[in-house]
């Protein structure tokens, strides 16, 4: 064959000819130059980022007689002798196809046998995690008394699946992915070798393609210069990935930031018509969506992004207008439509089902959507256009007797027959974060009652019928704690003189608010409303006598130490 596949064409024959893989480049200089060569080496990482490259140069390199930086020199004799495929010093193996005990043991018989122009025998086991157990344990004795003159390199890109008497024995050196500037970088010199013009949006969307990869890279770029005679186009590539334009897809997304179905659903069809797979286009509008959320949340967003100045700006002005919360939200509902393409027998249904979802917060029943139904309800309020309906005078008269009796407080013999919980909203569930302020802003409650430059003192005769909802903003307001805030609402308040009580009936909540945490959490709370002494108790339990006493000790005698024998 004449013609060569550029991911063979350009593959590094030097260990200075590796892209971005300098922490592994450093140690094997080192070691040939040191002559400090290990018995077994172990390459994993990512496909396509240089494991049997390297292992291919590592080998002529440690047999090479005059190597330069670490890497063969090329002309020497051992050089000329490995450069011929039949050399029989280097042997690479395919443990994918041969993984059977019986390979494995001719290996343990052959290595034996010293080499027979070089100065060491290599043996390269690629994809070695498709070995069998049989086939593991009969390598295993090999890698741990290998004659002088053998060295094993293993290649995987699944290291967690090798045994590990087996990672034990071996040098262990991890491929990073290759960052996409410099997958750029190294396509636009093949490209100038080539005498091959190309747009930097097509370089970025091969490179972007590859997802860090250089052989996908390169396979790409294989491709793409077929399909094009002249100049290499950003159009081009994207035929023959079979995406969606850019720009459509960022329309796209903007419709569904926007909230706007109709024209996302047009959209869709539009792209569909023009030959586009479903689940290609599903995974486009994830990685817009995804540009957006780094946009957005990023200082350095052009950076990380490495986009062409133009699509760059494009995602920056539909990001800076969108809400984060749908931000995140549509985020989440494509992430998991890329999986459920997988097994769906109507993959187009799936993907409008989700699109109508992401652009109908209001519809769906998630935490995001009940929130955006609420930012819609307060915004209606505030501006008067809707208004809760009133019949009779007794609604009339309630709604006006709620804020007097955050004014002043109530005759009634009950101290707490205005308690926030009559009035405030429904806390969170469990696990989630307490409202914010503004959840309470438009509530006229016991919470709202004092001034922020205020001194709340619960004690005061005329504050101790509001001071459990004293306690309850201030909870809020000093312990960033949902679960707390939650246990905490269903408490019932009393005082026995300026003790504040707080009694359950649940065993559990009880138990819970006693730990040394929750406890200091309750007594950081009621001390900034001016309460010190407090105590939580189970409803319908007796409290101990001796207790009792020795509460009542401490309370007259405060400077004096009670030990209990």
């Amino acid at each position: 064959m004449s013609y060569q596949a550029l991911y063979r064409a350009y593959r590094p024959n030097t260990l200075e000819g590796l892209v971005r893989q300098e922490h592994i480049v450093k140690i094997l200089t080192n070691q040939i130059e040191t002559g400090r060569i290990g018995h077994a080496y172990l390459f994993c990482g990512p496909r396509g980022t240089g494991k049997t490259s390297t292992a291919k140069i590592f080998a002529k390199a440690i047999n090479c007689l005059h190597p330069k930086n670490g890497s063969p020199c090329g002309e020497c004799e051992a050089c000329r002798a490995l450069a011929d495929p039949s050399n029989l010093d280097v042997t690479e193996i395919d443990a994918a196809s041969n993984n059977g005990v019986n390979e494995m043991r001719d290996l343990r018989e052959k290595v034996q046998y010293p080499p027979v122009a070089c100065r060491y025998k290599v043996y390269i086991v690629d994809e070695v995690h498709m070995l069998s157990d049989s086939a593991f344990n009969a390598l295993l004795k090999t890698l741990e008394e290998p004659p002088a003159h053998a060295v094993f390199i293993l290649a995987t890109t699944e290291p967690h699946k090798l045994p590990a008497t087996i990672l034990s024995r071996c040098m262990r050196f991890d491929f990073k992915l290759i960052p996409q500037a410099d997958i750029e970088e190294h396509l636009k010199k093949i490209f100038k070798e080539l005498g091959k013009e190309y747009e930097d949006e097509a370089v970025a969307a091969i490179a972007r393609a590859g997802a860090g990869s250089m052989r996908d890279s390169l396979s790409v770029a294989d491709i793409c210069i077929s399909y094009s005679r002249g100049k290499l186009t950003y159009k081009d590539v994207n035929e023959v990935l079979g995406g969606a334009d850019f720009y459509d897809v960022a329309k796209l997304g903007e419709c569904v930031l926007s909230e706007n179905a109709s024209d996302a659903l047009t959209e869709t069809e539009k792209v569909i018509a023009s030959g586009k797979g479903v689940g290609v286009l599903a995974k486009d509008v994830l990685n817009f969506l995804n540009q957006c959320t780094v946009a957005k949340t990023c200082r350095n967003g052009e950076q990380l992004l490495n986009l062409p100045f133009e699509m760059f700006a494009e995602v920056k002005r539909i990001a800076d207008a969108a809400d984060a919360r749908k931000l995140l939200r549509a985020c989440e509902i494509f992430a998991d439509v890329e999986t459920s393409l997988r097994y769906s027998t109507s993959p187009r249904i799936v993907f409008e089902t989700a699109l109508v979802r992401a652009c109908l917060p209001e519809a769906d029943a998630d935490a995001v959507a009940l929130s955006r139904r609420l930012d819609i309800l307060e915004s209606k309020l505030k501006s008067g256009a809707y208004a809760p309906p009133q019949s009779g005078a007794a609604p009339r008269a309630q709604a006006a007797e709620i804020p007097r009796m955050a004014e002043q407080p109530a005759e009634e013999d009950d101290p707490f027959a205005g308690n926030a919980r009559n009035a405030r909203p429904q806390p969170p569930r469990m696990g989630e974060e307490p409202p914010s302020e503004e959840f309470f802003a438009g509530t006229p409650d016991v919470l709202s009652a004092p001034k922020r430059a205020e001194k709340v003192n619960a004690l005061a005769p005329e504050k101790r019928r509001a001071a459990f909802g004293y306690f309850m903003r201030s909870l809020r307001k000093n312990v960033k704690n949902g679960v707390l805030f939650t246990m905490c609402q269903d408490l019932e308040p009393s005082f026995e003189g300026d003790t504040f009580v707080l009694s359950t009936p649940s065993e559990v909540i009880y138990r819970s608010l006693n730990r040394e945490e929750h406890r200091k959490s309750v007594q950081l709370a009621l001390q900034d409303i001016g309460i010190t002494d407090f105590d939580i108790r189970l409803k319908g339990a007796k409290k101990d006598p001796l207790q009792e006493d020795i509460e009542t000790l401490k309370k007259n005698f405060p400077d004096t130490e009670i030990e209990i024998k």
